[in-house]
């Protein structure tokens, strides 16, 4: 049975793609099947595998309305033991198609029930908002990964995240739980980020990774290329930071093997 791992943060910018994108492919590279569901409208996980969003035949939008089966859009990326399910920028206006529905809170934990049997984990990329299709995220999810850019204002908005959580976690998902804060971005040559990091680390306490993502060019290079950063420069800073997270969610999850 798939772990399923919700990727959110309400602030734009923290590295919730390239998250989802090169922790899914390192898990993959530890012989895990991994399936990642772009859930962002913006489509940015779709493109960082390289597909062109135009001319996808289905997508995430047509799971949302109900239209097909999520086994059915499903594409496999060049890389083995990982898949995507991929996104259009129509998922917006689905999302508020969704809105009128009687289940609209667990249409994606419906799709997911599916297929989690054909994967080791499911994560999930949600769009930067406490938007219906987070909530969908957090419901569908067995665990959290919450990014946080080392940089001012990093807390901000994520105490009512975690509000969000505990409320859907009493309500409608008792097994949902932080797996881990994640700090992005991570300059070491900066005062700033260390300052930054130690207020996350005194908010959050052991629920911190042990790995900081570094601020690193051939990160922010590789999404142009349609490939993580694991393949595009395996050597580089951001690809080894990428790499021990794979293996500490490997840990928490109770799956290293």
């Amino acid at each position: 049975m798939a772990k399923v791992i919700c990727i959110t943060n309400q602030k734009g910018g923290v590295g919730k793609t390239t998250t989802a994108v090169n922790l899914g492919y390192f898990l993959a590279k530890d012989k895990f099947r991994v399936l990642i569901i772009d859930f962002d409208p913006q489509g940015n996980a779709t493109s960082g595998f390289g597909f062109i969003k135009e001319k996808l035949d289905g997508s995430m939008t047509d799971v949302v309305l109900g239209e097909r089966a999520i086994k059915d859009i499903i594409l496999n990326t060049k890389f083995k033991h990982l898949d995507i399910a991929p996104t259009t920028p129509e998922l917006a206006n689905a999302e508020v198609e969704l809105t009128s529905k009687r289940a609209k809170f667990v249409q994606l934990k419906t799709a997911i029930a599916s297929i989690e049997e054909d994967y080791d984990y499911i994560i999930i990329d949600s769009p930067p908002s406490l938007s219906l299709l987070t909530v969908n995220g957090m419901i569908a999810a067995n665990y959290l990964l919450l990014p946080v850019q080392t940089e001012f204002y990093a807390l901000e908005g994520v105490a009512q995240l975690l509000d969000s959580m505990k409320l859907i976690k009493k309500a409608m998902n008792p097994k949902l739980q932080l797996l881990g804060v994640l700090a992005t971005m991570y300059d070491k040559r900066t005062s700033l980020s260390a300052e930054v990091l130690n207020e996350v680390k005194k908010y959050f306490k052991d629920k911190v990774f042990d790995v900081t993502i570094p601020r690193n060019v051939r990160v922010a290079e590789a999404p142009s290329h349609g490939t993580p950063v694991g393949n595009y420069d395996k050597f580089s800073k951001g690809a080894k930071a990428y790499k021990e997270l794979a293996r500490e969610v490997e840990t928490r999850t109770g799956k290293r093997k």
